[in-house]
């Protein structure tokens, strides 16, 4: 039983405060000053981390779709130079770095293959994270051990086999966690089988967490008030920006409501010890006129 891992030295799980993860992905549309707001908006509603995603376009574009066109806010062009448009190179990230440190906020960049983890390291990130994609390419997920950083690891469109065997691939030499993930953009509610964060806790005795790409913020509430240690959700600036993640992302106004909310629910979740409060005590004192009051059941 692993209770918790720590990132850049906060405990994540059970009993501990969620750790909100505010997903920028590519929704910056390869536009720093883009990504900075995004990273503004994340600081200022109090989520914990905000996360990228890094890929090797020659890598990670299936050969068979590098040269199909597609129409992009910069023309029509080759869907392999639409992932070159949306990743940043160095000096980008650099500023990214050196932008979320003024912040104040954690960063990281899911990474989908070995040239990108390798290109995410040389930033030191407290924590690495494993997309859902990538749940199943072995010598990816033995790399990301061999950097020794905490592990968050989602497992969308996965079977439970799948999940088994990333688990013996994983190890324990380093301290990781799965997220339950539906990877539909966006989820439907019945699809998304929050239970199932249940079935992940028990079976492999580690924290959990929830990605949620669903429209709304019910279910990402829910999710937290069941359990998840992580919750990671989708940002935008607006839904209607151009973009394949937009419509399942949520806008600065909810990412503030959606934050706000989990802080409540944690403070309402308490510790499970029954007590009177005290400000409940004037209106036993009002309400419970029986002689034994203390014993009889309202």
């Amino acid at each position: 039983m692993i209770e918790y891992i720590e990132i850049a030295g906060t405990r994540v799980g059970p009993g501990c405060p969620c750790f909100i993860i505010g997903e920028i992905g590519i929704n910056h549309n390869g536009d720093l000053e883009l990504a900075k707001r995004l990273i503004d908006v994340a600081a200022s509603v109090g989520c914990d981390a905000v996360k990228f995603q890094k890929r090797t376009p020659e890598i990670c574009v299936p050969e068979g779709q590098k040269d199909l066109e597609r129409n992009t806010p910069w023309g029509r062009i080759t869907y392999l130079e639409y992932r070159h448009r949306v990743e940043f190179d160095r000096s980008e990230y650099e500023a990214i770095d050196d932008y979320c440190l003024h912040r104040g906020i954690l960063w990281t960049a899911s990474c989908w293959d070995l040239p990108s983890l390798d290109f995410m390291e040389s930033f030191e990130p407290p924590f690495h994270k494993v997309p859902s994609a990538m749940l199943t390419y072995d010598g990816l997920l033995e790399a990301y051990v061999d950097t020794g950083r905490p592990l968050i690891v989602s497992t969308g469109m996965s079977t439970m086999e799948q999940i088994d065997h990333a688990n013996q691939v994983l190890g324990d030499e380093i301290p990781w966690m799965f997220l339950h993930c539906t990877s539909t953009y966006p989820a439907s509610p019945q699809e998304i089988n929050l239970r199932m964060m249940d079935t992940l806790r028990d079976r492999f005795g580690r924290p959990i967490g929830y990605s949620g790409h669903e429209v709304g913020l019910q279910i990402s509430v829910a999710a937290v008030a069941r359990g998840a240690d992580v919750l990671e959700r989708h940002m935008t600036l607006d839904r209607a920006m151009w973009g394949s993640d937009q419509a399942a992302s949520v806008e600065p106004q909810g990412m503030r409501r959606l934050v706000r909310d989990v802080r409540v629910i944690e403070e309402a979740l308490g510790d499970g010890i029954k007590r009177v409060h005290e400000s409940e005590v004037p209106i036993r004192t009002k309400l419970r006129y029986f002689r034994d009051a203390d014993n009889a059941s309202e």
